[in-house]
């Protein structure tokens, strides 16, 4: 009896995040509402036999029975998505009618990102390198469902009925309710979103170009953000204005010439507008240039050497900047290139910068207090070919000085040893103005002293104009500024000091090395600083969790010890 009892099936607790199930007891409905259409409700569900996520579509019959296009509109997407099979359309895997619910039921692939409206309209900052991945994917879904025999024409062609999976950039092409097949060599009936809708279709003959038409119109809402006649109050205004040949208002702010020429190219009247096949030739689309090819460079954590700095210390190397290339013949003499000191807050806690120039090399060392008896500091470090090295580590202000420091971390680095004094006093000017108190072991009151006079010399000179070593030295400090101003924001008046201080030092003006700089675009310059700023994010976010590893690991480490100390002395 208690064998039997022991056998009996364990019924675990219903779960009431589940709704329903299907027939064959494979797929689950949970309650969330993940979309929600004229005629039909998505829910999230789960296929428990391939465990993977779906969207379960469910469709009242009593609903769509009140009317006639809505349940044609039905039996075509279930007709058409049984059918189809395209990596840019939307996949089938079952359906069935549920007779007691009265319910139509289809299960297809789940898009986590929902529609690309709302992916566009919640991720604003995106590379036009992402726009066109996603107009390529959806031209190759309108050329997959155009060259069907006969053709098929998706008619409702818009972003709230184009999908995202956001994790990987996967666009498919969803509900095909209004799809038609192209039996005839026109189209016929009036149907679609005016706002997309091409001129043709109001004429009731069209073809398959009408949706190029209306794919313009999602490109346009893709850089734009905006419905397409969103100027219009209702739809005989769109109408209107479709049939005269007048184009959305909102095209006229594309500022992207090469973006408005491909949309205006799907725009055109249906005789010249090209093909979806056409049109993934367009070079508009190609695959090419730097931020097309490679992935961003980000810096390289650099493994230390043996040695007791190594274990307190981390190091990363990036790649030279991706800079127009300019002349880097800025040998500065070490007496009189003076340092730069400028203060900011972040989050409450005192950040000091030191700049310093030596030889083609450009030395940025920031910090700010860790504790009380800590200092952390991070020291970057440009050579003469944009290649940068950032060394993060904390200064103990009982047992370190500065010449110790920057002995180990020249070691490390592997600089050249008349680089010790240099980076000590770097680190002795940072220590000094942080802590009143500090006590160098380097002389540099020369330096602090000159300094200030220097920084007072500076805004005499702000008009003078810059000679190609001062852009060179400007440049370096630009690449490394805009990675810090997150952490230690700074005003323009204190980023213009350091700068023109150079200009004070470096005396006279080079108007023919000016004029041989080759100049660089406000939009190249723009996307150039824009490519820095996610490097830099990226290196700080994993530098957080290195660095949150490294803690975790000493802290265990200890634990350990002290266990075993405890052991021992039992």
């Amino acid at each position: 009896m208690d064998g039997a009892e022991d056998a009996a099936p364990i019924h675990e607790p219903p779960d009431p995040e589940v709704l329903e199930v299907d027939p064959t007891l494979r797929y689950i409905r949970y309650k969330e509402v993940i979309g929600k259409g004229a005629f039909k409700t998505v829910y999230k569900a789960f296929d428990e036999v391939d465990g993977i996520e779906v969207a379960w579509n469910q469709v009242r019959i009593d609903d769509v029975l009140q009317s006639p296009n809505s349940l044609e509109r039905l039996y075509s997407e279930v007709r058409l998505l049984k059918s189809l099979k395209h990596s840019n359309i939307i996949r089938f895997y079952n359906s069935w009618i549920d007779d007691k619910n009265k319910t139509v039921n289809i299960i297809t692939e789940l898009f986590t990102s929902g529609s690309l409206r709302h992916y566009r309209k919640k991720h604003r900052k995106v590379n036009m390198k992402a726009v066109k991945c996603w107009a390529r994917q959806i031209l190759m879904g309108l050329r997959y469902l155009h060259t069907q025999v006969p053709p098929i024409i998706h008619r409702d062609l818009k972003c709230d009925n184009i999908f995202i999976n956001g994790n990987h950039g996967e666009v498919k092409i969803g509900d095909l309710g209004l799809a038609t097949v192209m039996e005839q060599a026109h189209a016929k009936s009036v149907i679609g979103t005016p706002e997309f809708m091409a001129p043709e279709l109001y004429d009731e003959i069209y073809t398959e170009l009408a949706d190029i038409y209306s794919f313009g119109m999602c490109m346009l809402e893709m850089v734009t953000f905006e419905y397409p006649y969103c100027e219009c109050r209702n739809s005989a205004q769109i109408y209107k204005k479709v049939s005269s040949g007048i184009k959305p208002a909102s095209l006229s702010r594309v500022q992207d010439p090469e973006v408005k020429q491909f949309i205006e190219k799907c725009l055109l009247p249906a005789s010249e507008r090209l093909s979806a096949k056409e049109l993934l030739l367009d070079p508009f689309l190609q695959v090419n240039g730097l931020t097309m090819n490679n992935p961003l460079p980000l810096p390289d954590i650099v493994m230390p050497k043996e040695g007791a700095f190594g274990e307190r210390c981390l190091m990363s190397e990036g790649p030279p900047a991706t800079r127009p290339s300019k002349p880097t013949s800025m040998d500065l003499d070490e007496d009189s290139n003076l340092p730069i000191v400028t203060f900011s807050d972040n989050s409450g806690s005192r950040c000091i910068e030191v700049r310093r120039a030596k030889r083609g090399n450009f030395f940025v060392l920031k910090g700010e207090e860790n504790d009380e008896q800590s200092v952390s500091l991070i020291l970057r470090i440009v050579d003469e070919n944009g290649r940068v090295r950032n060394i993060h580590f904390l200064f103990y202000q009982e047992g370190d000085t500065a010449s110790k420091v920057s002995s180990e971390m020249v070691e490390q680095l592997e600089l050249t040893d008349q680089n010790v004094t240099f980076i000590a006093e770097l680190i002795d000017i940072l220590l000094v103005n942080m802590i009143p108190t500090w006590k160098t072991d380097v002389t540099v009151d020369h330096l602090i002293h000159s300094q200030l006079n220097q920084s007072s010399r500076s805004h005499q000179n702000e008009a003078k104009p810059q000679s190609q070593e001062e852009s060179t030295f400007h440049d370096a400090c630009e690449s490394v500024r805009h990675s810090w101003t997150s952490d230690c924001p700074r005003s323009e008046e204190e980023e213009k000091q350091f700068v023109d201080a150079i200009k004070g030092e470096n005396g006279s003006d080079n108007q023919e090395a000016e004029e041989a700089t080759e100049p660089v675009s406000l939009e190249e310059e723009k996307r150039l600083r824009q490519e820095l700023e996610e490097i830099e994010a990226k290196y700080q976010e994993e530098m957080k969790e290195i660095a949150k590893k490294r803690e975790e690991a000493i802290m265990e480490t200890k634990r350990k010890l002290s266990q075993k100390k405890v052991e021992q002395a039992g």
